[in-house]
């Protein structure tokens, strides 16, 4: 989803597993009363509102005007601030950085991992969980199919960047911080409104493969799409994507 195009009702209406799945990761975090901490790529402010009820002074960005002017009306008493992972700054130095279900939709990961730490003080801690190395294989694969048999290369269109244990760990250390922590697991995802799930699913997070389609020949193509990834992802009534996630504890030496 490039640029400013996310839609904050349908991510909140349709797609609320996001936040919902982000929750455990609040844990990890362990956030307490006085800490200064950022939530980078924000959403909607839900799990930005869990940290700060820890007594912790939270505050949060989000690349997409809609999310963050969603987020401000749903939590007016929260700092948010339109902003882009890869280049922002911070008017003091945090004492955590923390980010749920974003960072893959930021190629520029350099640019993430300096951000972050210029962010951070000596010891503050960078905790991030978002997609690694296999996640939504099989509907990436259904997409780039789909989409070739129809004359269009969508490799290219690919918005996301899903890394290994590997090469994050190593780039994290380039920045200067210590990886305490990493683990790259498996999350099979059930998708909510049976047979219309993956359709949700692409309607929230892979509009970047569809921009010439629209109306009933992007619902064409989301059947053939369908058509390709059955077999794999429909199970009992409902679609379950093929979620493979990094979760991440870094800090800042």
């Amino acid at each position: 989803m490039s640029g400013n195009k996310w839609n904050a009702t349908h991510y909140d209406d349709k797609i609320g597993f996001v936040s919902l799945y982000g929750k455990g990761l609040i844990d990890i975090l362990d956030p307490k009363e006085g800490e200064e901490i950022l939530d980078l790529g924000c959403g909607t402010g839900d799990l930005t509102q869990e940290i700060g009820e820890f007594g912790a002074v939270v505050r949060g960005i989000d690349y997409s005007e809609d999310m963050i002017q969603r987020a401000r009306e749903k939590y007016p008493t929260i700092s948010f601030d339109v902003g882009d992972a890869a280049n922002f700054h911070t008017s003091q130095p945090m004492d955590a950085v923390f980010s749920n279900a974003a960072l893959h939709w930021v190629r520029d990961a350099d640019g993430v991992a300096s951000s972050v730490a210029r962010a951070l003080r000596p010891g503050g801690r960078f905790v991030a969980e978002f997609g690694g190395s296999r996640n939504v294989g099989t509907i990436i694969s259904g997409v780039e199919e789909e989409l070739t048999a129809r004359g269009i290369d969508a490799t290219s269109r690919n918005p996301w960047y899903f890394p290994t244990v590997g090469d994050y760990s190593s780039l994290l250390e380039h920045h200067g911080f210590r990886v305490s922590f990493i683990h790259h697991y498996e999350r099979p995802t059930p998708l909510s409104d049976g047979e219309k799930g993956l359709d949700h699913w692409l309607d929230g997070f892979a509009d970047d493969f569809f921009p010439e389609f629209e109306g009933e020949e992007k619902a064409e193509v989301y059947k053939g799409i369908k058509e390709r990834v059955r077999p794999a992802l429909f199970k009992d009534g409902e679609w379950v994507a093929g979620y493979w996630r990094i979760r991440v504890v870094a800090v800042k030496e």
